[in-house]
């Protein structure tokens, strides 16, 4: 309970935000890296906060994109066995010992979600946000997969497996995203909120 406690009230302090997600193991040297660095410095110019998982990778490029360009970056760190270190370019750290309480931070305060290319942990938060917009568990909001060839092979499952066995439907694909460049993202978010303005005025 206490981590909820903390989580809401400072997460509730930093104002529009993004969550973006990718694999631990990205290099620095990696074009991955580098992309999610500018996604970030093109986040903060619009106006956004920034939210990864705290450690390495791209979780480091996602909150060091945002310190440099002088906009809120929040880890939201995890203990584990093997001990995941925050990353040096976080701003505002929360670490959580269970897993269920910081995914609700997650979700709870981001405008969007980003998810760069990454493993089981990667593959979770994605599963679990379409899941909950299928579901309409919460409301939609842009779900954004970048690197369309990496995403190539799990989409073309959803189509050819998923879909023809009738476990989701051809619309579930409008679930979500996918892109190349961290422009493309931020005109997505940009343009999906600018739609809401609009309806909500008629």
């Amino acid at each position: 309970m206490a981590e909820f406690v903390e989580g809401f009230e400072t997460l509730s302090k930093i104002g529009p935000a993004v969550t973006v997600f990718g694999s631990a193991r990205a290099k620095r040297s990696s074009p991955t890296y580098r992309k999610a660095e500018k996604l970030a410095r093109l986040l903060v110019k619009a106006g956004y906060g920034l939210i990864s998982g705290g450690g390495p990778g791209i979780m480091e490029a996602v909150n060091k994109g945002a310190k440099e360009a002088g906009g809120e970056s929040v880890g939201l760190n995890i203990e584990l066995p093997q001990e995941q270190k925050p990353n040096p370019y976080v701003k505002t750290l929360l670490t959580f010992r269970y897993f269920f309480a910081r995914k609700v931070m997650f979700i709870k305060y981001a405008r969007a979600y980003v998810i760069f290319p990454g493993g089981y942990g990667t593959l979770d938060e994605f599963s679990e946000a379409i899941t909950l917009v299928q579901t309409k568990r919460i409301e939609r909001f842009p779900i954004i997969l970048v690197e369309k060839k990496y995403w190539q092979g799990l989409i073309d499952w959803f189509k050819e497996t998923l879909i023809p066995r009738g476990y989701i439907q051809p619309e579930d694909l409008n679930i979500f995203y996918v892109v190349d460049e961290p422009e493309q993202v931020v005109q997505i978010i940009k343009k999906f909120y600018q739609n809401q303005t609009s309806e909500g005025k008629r």
